[in-house]
């Protein structure tokens, strides 16, 4: 059997636990959507069916992934926030996509926080990146937030143009 041990992250209001079979459904609706340009979508079900596996391998293979995000008071999901570093990607990207109704609530900056908190005090981890399409003005912002700048433009192996964003090591947060 293979299997891959998710930890639980808890903030003030959040929980990031391992996505389930039963997050699938808003994770289709958000790839289905024109919201899902800035990460390759918009996408059909069955695409959108193997990226969410892919992502949930990503735990296996790599020994992190994306964390589903839930609202801890009410066990809303409202998106997805962790890592991402698929085959010819040159660093580890910190990512964060959420659901319809979970955006404008800081949601996606506590969740990536205590994310990036996890990876540099738990994992020693240095300096991390978000891969951002350019014109994705509410990833860039928040990136701006979490204290990212842009660093220079990159093509994905499947040849989008993105921006590299760096965020600061964890001796610059200390």
């Amino acid at each position: 059997m293979i299997s891959a041990t998710v930890p639980v992250l808890t903030t003030a209001r959040l929980t990031l636990r391992a996505p389930c079979r039963e997050d699938f459904g808003r994770y289709a609706t958000l790839l289905a959507s024109e919201r899902s340009r800035g990460i390759g979508g918009p996408a059909e079900r069955p695409a959108a069916w193997s990226r969410f596996a892919a992502e949930l391998g990503h735990w296996v293979l790599r020994g992190y992934g994306l964390w589903a995000v839930d609202v801890t008071e009410t066990g809303e999901t409202v998106g997805q926030v962790g890592f991402w570093h698929p085959e010819g990607w040159s660093e580890v990207e910190i990512g964060w996509m959420m659901f319809d109704g979970g955006e404008g609530k800081g949601y996606a900056h506590e969740a990536a926080l205590a994310a990036r908190a996890h990876a540099y005090e738990d994992w020693g981890w240095g300096p991390l990146t978000s891969v951002i399409a350019p014109g994705n003005r509410r990833s860039e912002a928040l990136a701006r937030r979490l204290g990212a700048w842009p660093e220079r433009e990159w093509s994905t192996p499947g040849g989008a143009r993105t921006v590299i964003w760096r965020h600061p090591g964890r001796e610059a947060l200390a």
